[in-house]
């Protein structure tokens, strides 16, 4: 076996397109899944949720709290001034007051709170007796929602709570000071672990923080207390648990959804990506499917790539049909005057002592025209292939000047021509040296083809309504037949041979023109003569 091949029992299993578009919609939803894990959106959400809670539950036990402690207070001048301003924003002259969730899974978390000191000082009086009123409300209140919810009076010293602590003070929390002062205040804070933390399936929360949300208690700008709620937020993996079969039905949705439009995205690429792939089969055994676009490809990236592949296709047909014809024509004229070079070099090898002087001339002449014949056909050669290979650059060139030259070279050579009407000002898209080779080359053709006397006339015009122009190179000489005007374009078509001609004239500037973007083209005539247009 060669050492490059491999056998087929060693080729690696790839991966069908449709696994390939699966593996990217399941990997898309995976990674977004795992992205709200890690930014840790749902428990942000499940924190401000805990929170709004305790927020609602908090407004409902000041406003109560405040109303109890009115009834005592009176008349009197009661509570501290309050000299934080209000969080969150409010219109002018609203009599609204906003209370908005603000915390994030990504806050500090504070040292956990210790269990509250006896307060050196009494409680307040009326405080105390508002809050023994107020004390069985939040016991039931605790009792439902779990929460743990305390008053405390001016001093920050514990009139009520929904569990045990009275007396206790919370003077020493920076949240309960600054609510003091008239400032709403949410934290977190650590949560000791609990041993009898319950398992998924139980009400407990056992997370490793708790929200601590402390409401200024206000009578206008009165600071009367504050009222002390905490939480700890739900957990995810409980939070998952606890609405596990809606997720569970959204996961499988979801999953279904992405299948099938995986699936779809794959149909959408993968029928026409196999319609690429018979006709890429098809342009190799050169087969007629080959040569043309893919039907409904769909996809426009996909069109396209089939027309480019069509047209590369079609393109190298007619560059391998141009080859083989070329090569036929090329050993045809070599073959002509290598066969006369070799005739004559056999009979002078074998009979140039019994040859006059003269016929051995003769025969030296003949040998001397033919590989001049062959030399101008390789130079020729050369040309064509410099022309098939020229890389276009874009510039442009004034015609007028290269006519009146071309012309001046011509009479220079015994050449009738003449400059007619050219538009002032007009400029071709092609270089200087391009224009003037292919019109020179029209004169020649004229002086060779039209007889004695030929007279060229040179013209050159704007093309209407394309942004182009034309030089025309018009002679009066016999013209070109019905038959041979299909041929002209011809590699080594020509009818002056003996002259030297070898077909190749035409090609050549045919070649430089397409470059460029540029065309000859045969003009029909009335009268007698030739006109060739150089469309540029």
């Amino acid at each position: 076996m060669a050492t490059g091949s491999r056998s087929p029992e060693f080729t690696r299993a790839r991966p069908r397109l449709w696994m390939v578009f699966a593996a990217v919609g399941l990997g898309t939803l995976v990674l977004a899944l795992l992205g709200l894990v890690l930014v840790r959106v749902y428990d942000d959400q499940l924190i401000r949720q805990t929170e709004s809670e305790l927020i609602a539950q908090g407004v409902v036990v000041s406003e109560v709290y405040r109303d109890l402690l009115r009834e005592k207070v009176g008349t009197r001048d009661y509570g501290l001034s309050r000299v934080a301003p209000w969080p969150f924003p409010t219109a002018k002259g609203s009599h609204l007051r906003p209370i908005l969730p603000s915390l994030r899974a990504s806050d500090e978390v504070l040292p956990p709170a210790e269990g509250p000191p006896d307060s050196a000082i009494p409680a307040e009086p009326l405080a105390r007796q508002a809050g023994d009123q107020l004390a069985p409300l939040l016991i039931h209140v605790g009792r439902s929602t779990l929460a743990g919810i305390r008053v405390v009076d001016l001093q920050g010293v514990v009139v009520a709570s929904s569990a045990s602590g009275l007396g206790t003070t919370l003077m020493a929390r920076e949240e309960v000071q600054r609510a003091l002062r008239g400032e709403l205040r949410s934290v977190l804070r650590r949560r000791i672990a609990d041993p009898e933390d319950a398992p998924l399936a139980s009400l407990s929360r056992d997370t490793g923080v708790r929200v601590t949300v402390v409401l200024p208690v206000l009578e206008e700008e009165k600071v009367w207390g504050a009222v002390v709620l905490s939480r700890t937020p739900m957990t995810f993996a409980k939070a998952v648990y606890a609405d596990r079969w809606n997720l569970t039905a959204t996961g499988l949705v979801l999953l279904g959804v992405v299948a099938l439009m995986s699936l779809a995205a794959a149909a959408l690429v993968v029928r026409p990506v196999r319609a690429l792939v018979r006709q890429t089969r098809a342009i190799a055994a050169s087969a007629p499917e080959g040569f043309e676009p893919v039907a409904r490809p769909v996809v426009q990236e996909l069109a396209e790539l089939s027309e480019s592949l069509a047209g590369m296709a079609t393109a190298l047909r007619d560059r391998n049909q141009y080859i083989r014809s070329f090569a036929a024509n090329v050993s045809h004229e070599f073959k002509t005057p290598l066969a006369s070079i070799q005739g004559a070099v056999e009979l002078l090898r074998d009979s140039a002592d019994s040859m006059s002087p003269e016929q051995r001339e003769r025969f030296l002449s003949n040998i001397d025209a033919d590989a001049r014949r062959l030399t101008r056909l390789v130079q020729r050669l050369l040309e064509l292939a410099r022309a098939d290979s020229l890389v276009a650059r874009p510039s442009r060139t004034e015609v007028a000047p290269v006519l009146e030259a071309l012309a001046e070279r011509g009479r220079a050579q015994g050449l009738a021509v003449e400059v007619g009407a050219v538009s002032p000002g007009l400029t071709l898209g092609l270089p200087a040296e391009v224009l003037e080779d292919t019109v020179w080359q029209l004169i020649v053709n004229a002086s060779q083809h039209g007889g004695e006397g030929v007279r060229v006339r040179l013209e050159a015009d704007a093309v209407p309504g394309e942004g182009r122009g034309w030089v025309v190179v018009r002679d009066d000489g016999r013209g070109i037949s019905e038959a041979n005007r299909a041929r002209v374009f011809d590699a080594f078509f020509t009818t002056a041979r003996e002259r030297g001609g070898t077909g190749l004239g035409l090609t050549i500037a045919q070649s430089m023109l397409r470059a460029f973007g540029a065309r000859l083209e045969l003009l029909p005539t009335e009268e007698k003569g030739t006109a060739f247009a150089v469309v540029a």
